[in-house]
């Protein structure tokens, strides 16, 4: 640096050179390893009549905040020199790769349109990706419905800023502009719908998406062929999923880790660690998602003495846990029904358990009927997540459980005092291509009085095989042949009769449940599959059920 203090001072005494020569002095200081950036910063505010080359330099170069107020300044100063088209080019390009608050990037917004450079294709995608990037799709949707140039690349940002967020229905619609504007999406593009697909459990609409990928001839490659096999897990289609990953000829840590998972979710333990086994043969590390995986698995399959092997040889591997691990763990000692080795694992945790471990141990506090325990997990769970509906009501069924009715009513009343409601439970199912949905209660379908004669069919027959309906998980203060009704309309059910009407044997009825399968739905859902001869595959909030000749694939551990 002493050596650029001695040039800086040439210059000072050299005026007539020093616009060029200030410029490359303050590009080697701002980019040089040898340079100092805040020194750069210096000769530029020093400089009474900076370039828009010099700011853009510093700008490029420097950390995104003082960036930002770099930016401030050259746009509020009353210069000759005014920000150009590469001055919100670097800009944008920094916030998308170190994030920006979204109000800063709307500020940055109007600069460019005020400026007149919105026309440029490049500042379209940037704003695009950025707003994408703060998961603001409304935005970023209006950016992209005023480009006039939709590039490949432009595409794939908004289709998968909407798998991101959990709008799959608005990302395959995207993904149908895409066929109609006569684009031909690449790999990355399939990947984010293939993902979307994944997300809706559409079995119907990934096949062809699958057969529109080997048509196209789209090179599958790792990311594209790891989508699939997520795919055909989530969309209860296990074999398929396998056979996409033994046609892979490259597989990475997350395409092994995947099919880990797929396993797992469907309950196939020993699939799962076979699997994680091969993985190991292959010279392949595994990452913390295989970990997790056959963790899972492990706790789906009751192997404890499995688990324990894999959660002592990730330890060793130096594989930092993670609050899902924990989880896994928890889980896995409470379905075993090894109560005293959950609790004692909880409370040798080197971090504080989330809400998941708590909702995990109070269900097995109900299950124990253990007042003490649950009591104490259920208000920790109200500390954590005083305005989750969810953990009231989980408290609440806990204290019917225990016959405290008295505990139940205070919990329930005091979730009506916040106004807090549960999510009500909504399953769907493709019919043809076209995903129908079913809530709770809610008879708004067109085909209602044809699905009511189903459920009536089935109430029927289930009841002549002596079935008794489990009203216990009802917690209204209602008489049981209400509660009975209210079973009849839960959302699985609802689903699972349009599925009968709508379709003959041997097409399997495949249900994805946002909520967790009740016990009553379980036991008459085995009943149905043996009564109609029908597969029924049933995705809820942990797992996958596969109902064939009165069994359930879980084994009645969910």
């Amino acid at each position: 640096m002493r050596i650029l203090h001695q040039i800086h001072t040439q210059l000072i005494t050299r005026p007539s050179t020093t616009a060029f020569a200030l410029s490359k002095l303050i590009a080697f200081c701002a980019i040089s390893p040898f340079g100092n950036p805040h020194y750069a910063q210096t000769l530029l505010t020093q400089n009474p009549s900076p370039t828009i080359y010099q700011y853009n330099t510093l700008l490029k170069t420097t950390p995104l905040r003082q960036s930002f107020q770099l930016f401030n300044n050259l746009v509020t100063k009353k210069e000759s020199v005014k920000a150009n088209i590469y001055t919100y080019k670097f800009l944008l390009e920094k916030c998308v790769k170190e994030g920006l608050h979204v109000h800063e990037g709307l500020q940055m917004h109007a600069h460019v349109i005020r400026c007149g450079f919105y026309v440029s294709l490049t500042l379209h995608a940037l704003l695009v990706r950025f707003y994408v990037g703060c998961e603001e799709m409304g935005y970023a949707r209006k950016v992209f419905d005023e480009m006039y140039d939709k590039g490949l690349v432009v595409w794939s940002y908004v289709i998968g800023g909407y798998v991101k967020v959990g709008l799959f229905d608005e990302g395959l619609g995207v993904f149908g502009e895409i066929l109609k504007a006569g684009v031909v999406p690449d790999e990355v593009v399939m990947a984010s719908v293939v993902k979307g697909v994944a997300g809706l459990g559409a079995l119907d609409v990934g096949i062809w998406v699958h057969g529109y990928i080997v048509k196209r001839r789209i090179l599958v490659d790792v990311k594209l062929g790891t989508a699939l096999v997520n795919m055909y897990a989530k969309c209860g289609c296990i074999e398929k999923a396998k056979e996409v990953f033994d046609g892979m000829v490259v597989k990475d840590s997350r395409a092994w880790s995947s099919m880990i998972v797929g396993f797992a979710i469907h309950g196939l333990a020993d699939e799962a660690l076979s699997i994680f086994a091969d993985m190991e043969q292959a010279k392949v590390k595994p990452n913390h998602v295989a970990y997790l995986g056959v963790l899972l698995a492990c706790a789906h399959g009751q192997l404890v003495c499995e688990g324990k092997r894999m959660w002592a040889k990730m330890l060793e591997s130096g594989i930092q846990p993670t609050m899902e691990h924990y989880s896994c763990m928890v889980d896995l000692y409470c379905r075993a029904n090894l109560f005293p080795e959950a609790s004692t694992f909880i409370k040798n945790m080197p971090v504080d358990p989330d809400p998941v471990i708590w909702r995990t141990f109070l269900v097995a506090c109900k299950k124990n009927k253990d007042m003490e325990k649950g009591e104490a997990a259920g208000q920790k769970l109200l500390e954590l997540e005083p305005s989750n509906p969810e953990n009231y009501a989980l408290f609440s069924s806990f204290y019917a459980a225990c016959s405290e009715w008295s505990k139940m009513g205070h919990m329930k009343k005091e979730m009506r005092d916040k106004g807090l409601k549960t999510i009500p439970g909504c399953s769907s199912i493709e019919i043809d291509g076209t995903v129908h949905e079913f809530v709770l209660g809610d008879w708004s379908h067109p085909e209602t009085k044809e699905i009511k004669e189903v459920l009536s069919d089935i109430l029927i027959r289930v009841k002549a095989l002596g079935h008794k309906p489990n009203v216990s998980e009802i917690l209204h203060d209602v008489g049981d042949e209400v509660k009975e009704e209210a079973l009849c309309e839960h959302s699985e059910r609802l689903a699972i009769a349009y599925g009968i009407l709508k379709t003959k044997s041997p097409v399997v009825i495949r249900v994805v449940k946002n909520l967790r399968v009740c016990g009553d739905c379980h036991e008459v859902t085995k009943i149905i599959s043996r009564l109609y001869e029908r597969e029924i595959i049933v995705r809820d909030r942990v797992r996958f059920h596969r109902f064939v000749g009165g069994r359930c694939s879980c084994n009645d551990i969910w």
